[in-house]
């Protein structure tokens, strides 16, 4: 049969539309792709993970990416102190939050005096002393000041009367360690254990049937772990919001500067009764008390249940 002129132009016609398309599909496989100025071309669209990432790219992951390593802190590093107990400061890290221990104590570090409003707590670490124990609670008895006393065991241990005689003027406890050891982050729980509760059943011993509500680690280096074990004997783990560093006796005018300057919000106040010359805290005392009288403050414990 012979082919007609109108079937002639159909074919060439089909012809010439597959030699396009297979000609289109050339250019476009040879065609280089075109970056984009910030190189994205070359990164998966965030959440495309249809997508399969060019090689490597599982050991590099994008900022903020879920396959982010997580960063590991070395233990107690985030509570170790700075020079000078700054760890026990309100800029210290170690909260954990509301968490508590089986005794309904929370773990985390209390830095507030306990109340509804204008509030602050005056806690005493370092004693029992002969010498500057007796003179700092007269002080706090002409003042109408109730304070908690965090006090070392072994000199519990060897002044069992000032113990009795800071309890009978119905001052708080607070358990400082067996012998303030401030390299306690740094040692084995077992050994923090020890520390802990030998020196409470210490002081616990030198007036019976007072409460000992209160650990505060030595130097504020405070672990997860004494928290957890602080707080598991029924012991709210202490810091402070406010540090005249009397220990360092800077001075009165010093002290009362850095104590009648800005105050945080139901502060808890840091003075020793122990661990040298204490006569400018005894001055700094006799000085403070009535100021924060004047200012409108009420003394009070710090915070123990409450987060």
């Amino acid at each position: 049969m012979g082919i007609t002129s109108s079937s002639a132009r159909r074919v060439r016609r089909a012809g010439t539309a597959a030699t396009a398309a297979v000609l289109g599909i050339l250019a476009v496989s040879a065609a280089p792709a075109v970056a984009a100025p910030d190189g994205s071309a070359d990164k998966p669209a965030a959440g495309s993970a249809d997508k399969p990432a060019a090689a490597g790219a599982a050991e590099k992951p994008s900022a903020g990416s879920a396959k982010k390593p997580v960063e590991k802190v070395p233990a107690g590093s985030a509570e170790k102190p700075a020079a000078g107990k700054a760890a026990g400061s309100a800029a210290s890290a170690g909260n954990a939050g509301s968490a508590r221990s089986a005794a309904g104590i929370p773990l985390a570090i209390s830095r507030l005096a306990q109340g509804p409003g204008r509030d602050v707590a005056i806690t005493i670490d370092d004693g029992p002393d002969p010498r500057w124990t007796p003179q700092v609670l007269e002080v706090l008895r002409k003042n109408h000041v109730k304070a908690t006393f965090c006090m070392i065991g072994t000199k519990a241990q060897k002044y069992p009367e000032l113990v009795r005689s800071v309890a009978a003027d119905g001052h708080r406890l607070c358990n400082h360690s067996v012998d303030h050891d401030v390299t306690m982050d740094h040692k084995p729980v077992a050994y923090q254990k020890q520390q802990i509760l030998e020196a409470k059943a210490m002081i616990e011993k030198a007036a019976p049937g007072v409460p000992v509500g209160y650990y505060r680690a030595p130097g504020g280096a405070f672990t997860p772990d004494s928290r957890a074990i602080a707080a598991e004997s029924g012991m709210r783990p202490l810091g402070w919001s406010v540090d005249p560093k009397d220990w360092s006796r800077p001075g009165l005018p010093a002290m009362i500067t850095a104590l009648e300057g800005k105050l945080p919000h139901q502060p808890t106040v840091l003075f020793h009764d122990g661990g040298g010359d204490r006569s400018e805290t005894v001055a700094a005392l006799k000085q403070y008390l009535p100021w924060l009288t004047a200012q409108g403050y009420h003394f009070t414990f710090p915070a123990r249940t409450t987060p």
